[in-house]
């Protein structure tokens, strides 16, 4: 019934003539192909025993399955893995195998039924369900569709609209829910789970209740017309939101197919149209990411030690502004008591109102009981001195990016923090070592690089010296996943990962406008290619006093290669200060809302004439694809310089830090892995040639370089890792 080794099915006949088939194959019970043709030797099995009168399919240890196992999709893709034809899981397995049995099944979900999973599930004739069980079909997450027959079913068993939301936005339902819906047939506790589903199987059998194929049952589906209707409302739906993606109208068409021709017709056109998705670069951008996401807290010669997290159990941060109070509700919201420390009375209630505000924020919209509310506030204490500081295992320094006052909090902390406290620097830029300089504690100086606003932004980097203790490092990583983060560990060097990587974003921009380039047309084509917001919008975002202090450390540290324009200090200098003065690239009305400022063009026609510059007629014009290249290529250039350099121990790294930091879109694999796609050899020409007409800042790096000559993809794993960390 499958190999041991990669999940199997078990089945035991009980005395009342029900056969239970459990999938076995933990964490999640995921189907693999061994799992799947498990099951379908156990029906096979059930099929011919004359001591079996009814089946009932569950999974081991509280969790139906968690679908089918994504780990296989990669030998899938690039064709390392022998697998079944077209339609075979689909057609052969579930629907007539499973669904298509001569004696009734019933699913008893508890846990999880997700993707495959809940596709099994619809094809047993009853669902028995816990009422915390969660269904659901998340496959377009990954730039699929539901590919066994989920397509079908689900809109047979919930109606057209509840089928297309629950797909297209992957959310799954609890059981409770699920049974309003008619997706399961009844509720129990799971200690009743597996008799429950024994009896309501015996009942289908003697025609006590209903034996259902799902495929078949028609009396959830709108007519045709009203279906079609539906479904146009849906396409305009995914037009709007998610203009860049194939596989949602795909989804859309293959349920459309499945109401006008039939389910057996929806089940082929899912099963072709499966095929073409999963070789498709969306998808295999997006199970990239999926995999790299969990790859993040893996860091070769640290986590590999057998290292054991030591207990964080009280944590002070020193700062109450955007950053400082955005990260003690992260952290009192994952429960870790918190000292919140500021320099007088006035700063610290505000710093404490700023954490009563995000608090309250959830409570508003419904994602904190007032109860929860206060609990949760109990946890910060304020502090306007080190006192309270003996006992606490982690300080967090988020003040102003200024060197001489850090230098002093981290020498005073050496004095008033236990010896094993660590000590963490929220700094964005500024070295480690530089911190640390006037302390004896550099093994336990670490930093942690949150993305504001605190609380909710995804990523954490975790930037360690070359002092940091791997001990430090693994306790960070446990915090980081506590307060529900992604942390991507990163060596030292000015702007770190994304930062370092991002800062010719805005400065390709710069040197277009000032030849000719239109602001809002830039802005327009990088939205499009999917980023949150283009160079100028973000800029007006993050403040001019913040992108002018980021941009003297970057030419500072790389004079030969920043883009030096007087732009964004003579706007400054004229009182324009980005979003929060309403003026900047663009002009902004009470409610935050963007317009384009037809006085922009003199500040540009003013620092093009500094910079000695002239309208380049080819800049004035330049079409869309040539936009994203020339401000995405020296991204992915620079980045290049941060692999090279050991800063990042994995390219993934790399993607998971420009999706998570910066907004790249997921549906391309993040900066690194979008740039394989394209091609090292034709962003090297790119670079090469505008180098040659623009200067240095668009000047190949030499690893691009030597990638490119060998044809060798930019993410392949370095020879020698003259790793930074």
């Amino acid at each position: 019934m499958g190999s041991n080794a990669k999940g199997r099915t078990v089945l035991e006949v009980g005395a009342d003539g029900v056969a239970l088939i459990t999938i076995i194959n933990p964490p999640v019970n995921s189907l693999s192909f061994d799992v799947l043709y498990g099951l379908k030797d156990s029906y096979e099995e059930a099929m011919r025993r004359d001591d079996v009168k009814a089946i009932v399919v569950t999974g081991a240890k509280g969790k139906f399955s968690g679908g089918f196992d994504i780990s296989a999709f990669g030998g899938l893709q690039g064709g390392q893995k022998a697998e079944p034809k077209p339609g075979y899981i689909s057609v052969e397995v579930i629907t007539n195998a499973v669904e298509g049995a001569r004696k009734p099944s019933v699913a008893a979900i508890d846990g999880l039924a997700l993707g495959g999973g809940l596709e099994v599930a619809m094809a047993c004739h009853a669902r028995i369900s816990t009422p915390t069980a969660q269904l659901g079909l998340p496959e377009l997450q990954l730039g699929l569709i539901p590919g066994f027959g989920g397509t079908q079913r689900l809109p047979r068993l919930v109606g057209i609209s509840k089928a297309l939301e629950m797909m297209l936005t992957s959310k799954p339902v609890k059981g409770e829910e699920a049974h309003d819906l008619g997706l399961v047939d009844a509720l129990v506790s799971p200690d009743e789970l597996v008799s429950t589903a024994r009896r309501w199987a015996l009942d289908i059998l003697e025609r006590r209740r209903p034996w259902v194929a799902s495929l078949h049952k028609t009396d959830k589906l709108e007519p045709l017309g009203e279906a079609r209707e539906i479904l146009k409302f849906a396409r305009a739906q995914v037009q709007k939101q998610a203009p860049n993606l194939k596989h949602p109208l795909v989804c859309i068409d293959v349920v459309e197919e499945g109401i006008a021709s039939g389910g057996r017709a929806g089940l082929w056109k899912e099963a072709e149209e499966f095929q073409g998705l999963l070789r498709a670069d969306t998808c295999k951008s997006l199970v990239h990411i999926f995999f790299a996401q969990r790859g993040t807290s893996k860091v070769p010669g640290i986590t590999d030690r057998g290292l054991m997290p030591r207990r964080v159990t009280k944590v002070a941060v020193i700062g109450g502004g955007l950053m400082g109070s955005g990260i003690t509700t992260a952290l009192i919201l994952s429960n870790y008591p918190v000292i919140l420390k500021e320099v007088n009375e006035k700063f610290l209630q505000a710093g404490i109102g700023r954490v009563k505000a995000n608090l309250q924020s959830r409570v508003k919209k419904g994602k904190m009981t007032p109860e929860k509310f206060e609990k949760t506030f109990a946890l910060l204490k304020g502090a306007l001195d080190y006192e309270s500081f003996r006992d606490v295992d982690m300080v967090i320094e988020a003040v102003i990016e200024k060197v001489s006052l850090k230098q002093e909090i981290f020498a005073d902390l050496e004095k008033y923090c236990p010896q094993h406290c660590i000590l963490v620097s929220n700094t964005s830029t500024i070295d480690l070592n530089l911190i640390g300089e006037k302390t004896k504690s550099h093994d336990r100086i670490i930093g942690a690089h949150f993305f504001s606003p605190a609380h909710i932004m995804p990523l954490l980097e975790i930037v360690r010296t070359n002092r940091t203790s791997p001990q430090v490092i693994v306790d960070l990583l446990e915090v980081g996943k506590k307060i529900k983060k992604t942390p991507v560990v990163v060596g030292n060097c000015t702007g770190f990962a994304v930062n370092r990587m991002f800062f010719p974003y805005t400065q390709a921009g710069l040197l277009l406008i000032e030849r000719g380039a239109d602001v809002y047309q830039i802005d327009r084509a990088i939205t499009k290619f999917g980023m949150p917001m283009g160079p100028f919008r973000l800029a007006d975002l993050v403040g001019f006093g913040v992108a002018i202090a980021t941009g003297l450390q970057f030419i500072e540290n790389f004079p030969e290669r920043t883009y030096k324009s007087m732009l964004i200090p003579m706007m400054q200098e004229d009182g324009r200060a980005g979003e929060t003065t309403k003026r900047g690239f663009y002009v902004y009305d009470d409610k935050r809302k963007a317009k384009p400022d037809p006085e922009l063009k003199k500040y540009i026609e003013k620092s093009r004439s500094i910079s000695g510059l002239s309208v380049d007629a080819k800049l004035a014009k330049l079409p869309e694809k040539e936009i994203v290249e020339m401000i995405f290529f020296p991204v992915v250039n620079e980045a290049c310089r941060v692999y090279a350099e050991g800063i990042a121990v994995k390219a993934a790294d790399l993607d998971i830090a420009s999706v998570m930091g910066m907004g790249f879109p997921p549906y391309r694999g993040g900066i690194m892995f979008w740039a394989d796609l394209v091609g090292s050899k034709y962003i090297y020409s790119r670079l090469e040639q505008w180098s040659n007409i623009y200067g240095e800042f668009f000047k190949p790096c030499a690893y691009l370089a030597e990638r490119a000559a060998q044809g060798a993809p930019l993410s392949s794993p370095l020879k020698q890792s003259k790793s930074r960390l």
